[in-house]
């Protein structure tokens, strides 16, 4: 799907949300960021849940602490409503924070992480080279 444009057909019936998007995304697995400290599993989920069937909501806690590190993902059970749920949360405000809806990516386990390298930031080293 990389440099596809998705378009969405939406309407409201019975009060809820439908999307039929013109091509599928990825998957059904939506990467969840900007979330506030105080969402849990449950404000998720129901903040979701008017896309579609959501089967799981996981929120990434800090292993020492416990506290939210502030995202998370939610899982459909089919990806055009995972799709019409990132076209319509994507940028909304959720308990006072802006969110950042995008497909999870699947982590490829084994492969090197490259992680760009700042110059000129100030800190002690640049200083010496």
């Amino acid at each position: 799907m990389k440099g596809s444009l998705i378009q969405f057909s939406r309407s409201v019936v019975n009060g809820r949300l439908y999307c039929s998007p013109s091509s599928l995304p990825p998957n059904n697995k939506l990467f969840v960021a900007g979330l506030s400290w105080s969402v849990d599993e449950k404000s998720l989920n129901d903040a979701f849940s008017s896309f579609g069937q959501v089967t799981e909501v996981r929120i990434m806690y800090d292993k020492e602490t416990g506290r939210s590190r502030g995202f998370g993902f939610v899982y459909f059970s089919k990806d055009d409503e995972a799709c019409c749920a990132k076209d319509a949360m994507d940028g909304k405000a959720f308990l006072g924070r802006p969110l950042r809806v995008s497909f999870a990516v699947e982590k490829v386990r084994g492969a090197p992480v490259v992680v760009p390298r700042l110059t000129g930031t100030g800190n002690a080293d640049s200083k010496t080279r």
